[in-house]
């Protein structure tokens, strides 16, 4: 389908994947030095990646796909 564009950025490419993967590494250095406990550290990763997720779903479900013709999908 040529001339079709999403308006999403692929992943590596936004800003929430930086801030998850910056915030995941500073948990897990928070883990390694004794300020977390491993629970608490992975239950964080799990909420900042959950978090992520959410947001992408949020944005792709938010983009307007449209047909050959040009006008939006039902």
């Amino acid at each position: 389908m040529t001339g079709a564009h999403d308006e999403t950025k692929w992943a590596p490419l936004t800003t929430e994947f930086w801030a998850m993967v910056v915030l995941i590494v500073v948990i897990l250095i928070a883990a390694i030095s004794n300020s977390l406990n491993d629970v608490r550290a992975w239950t964080l990763v799990t909420v900042v990646g959950t978090g992520y997720i959410l947001s992408r779903g949020i944005a792709k479900a938010g983009v307007d796909r449209l047909s050959r013709s040009g006008r939006s999908r039902p």
